[in-house]
């Protein structure tokens, strides 16, 4: 029988190989996984990755990184065109074994764009070959971006996080989920750090900041975002999201 395509990517006998989608708006890739390492990056429209572990959201100029055999489900925001990168695992470097988002530099941006080109049997050692390795050393270099989102393992609070993402609110207070949960405060943070390596006030604030992100790439007003977070006005959420990612929150509506 034939291999699939997919199948036969996998199977392509290079440590390091790429190729190109274009998705539609809203389009879902359901839960999956892959032999090698993947860094998926978007190069038109913005992507949300969720695996058992976490979320990340990848606006343009970042692009996310998942480890071999990591579970993910990826939802497009607006039309994108991906170009991804699949490394074997021992050739992965520095990229880890953890889930991240990372900066994408010009030339990052380059070299993803030219590796789609390349064969997939390409000659290791010619200039497909050295295109390949420099691409794998940059994306070992890329810097880490913090837009991340760990998710609780616990059922009750799992829960209580799913039901929070659905309906983000920076003014929803800790004693509220306190309460949900039948804790006592000093409980609940503890064991919200511990299921999240987070202060539930950190993981509010994140959770709101990748909620943001994909309704400015999809051209919502900055106040409007601001306003149906909780923010008391576009000033105080725009002061939080320049904090956090360096740029105001017109420049990714802008891109």
């Amino acid at each position: 029988m034939p291999l699939s395509d997919a199948d036969a990517f996998e199977a392509t006998p290079r440590p390091i190989v790429s190729r190109g989608n274009t998705y539609p708006a809203a389009f879902e890739l359901p839960t999956h996984q892959h032999r090698r390492g993947q860094l998926l990056y978007a190069s038109e429209g913005t992507i949300a990755i969720t695996t058992p572990y976490g979320a990340w959201i990848a606006p343009p100029e970042r692009a996310v990184w998942i480890p071999s055999g990591t579970p993910h489900a990826v939802r497009m925001i607006g039309a994108v065109k991906t170009r991804s990168v699949y490394i074997e695992p021992e050739v992965t470097g520095a990229a880890g074994e953890a889930c991240r988002v990372i900066a994408v530099s010009p030339l990052l941006r380059s070299l993803l764009v030219e590796a789609v080109q390349v064969p997939r049997e390409y000659d290791p050692a010619g200039r497909d070959g050295l295109l390949m390795a420099l691409l794998v050393e940059e994306i070992n270099r890329a810097p880490r971006v913090p837009l991340d989102l760990p998710l609780p393992t616990d059922p009750a609070l799992a829960s209580l996080s799913a039901h929070f993402l659905e309906h983000p609110n920076v003014a929803e207070g800790i004693d509220a989920w306190a309460a949900g949960l039948g804790m006592h405060r000093r409980t609940f943070t503890r064991l919200f750090r511990r299921e999240t390596g987070m202060s539930f006030a950190r993981w509010r604030q994140q959770a709101c900041l990748l909620a943001a992100l994909p309704r400015l790439a999809a051209g919502d007003a900055v106040t409007d975002v601001a306003l149906d977070l909780g923010y008391e006005s576009a000033t105080s959420f725009s002061t939080m999201f320049r904090r956090a990612l360096g740029k105001p929150p017109s420049d990714y509506r802008a891109a």
